[in-house]
């Protein structure tokens, strides 16, 4: 096996456990949700996410910090966007 295909194997194998790991956090997502219904709560919260970037930009290297940001804010938005089909379902 070459490099690429190695390094490509990596990746799938991480893949893989992100995916697992995106449905654990989905399915917390899903408890917030109720949360936020019950208590008649918005579903956006900028405070929230500016804490969630800061408390975890220094988890990774200070080379991938900025596009670790960028991830987290992507999944916070997938997750806004979940919230709010469900609330609207309800």
């Amino acid at each position: 096996m070459d490099e690429l295909s190695k390094a490509r194997a990596e990746i799938n194998d991480i893949d893989a456990k992100i995916a697992s790991l995106f449905e654990k956090r989905m399915q917390a997502v899903e408890k917030v949700i109720a949360y936020k219904l019950e208590h008649d709560m918005a579903i956006f919260d900028a405070k929230r996410e500016q804490e969630v970037i800061a408390k975890n930009i220094n988890k990774v290297g200070s080379r991938y910090q900025p596009y670790y940001a960028q991830y987290l804010q992507m999944m916070m938005d997938i997750s806004k966007k979940y919230q709010q089909k469900i609330m609207e379902e309800k």
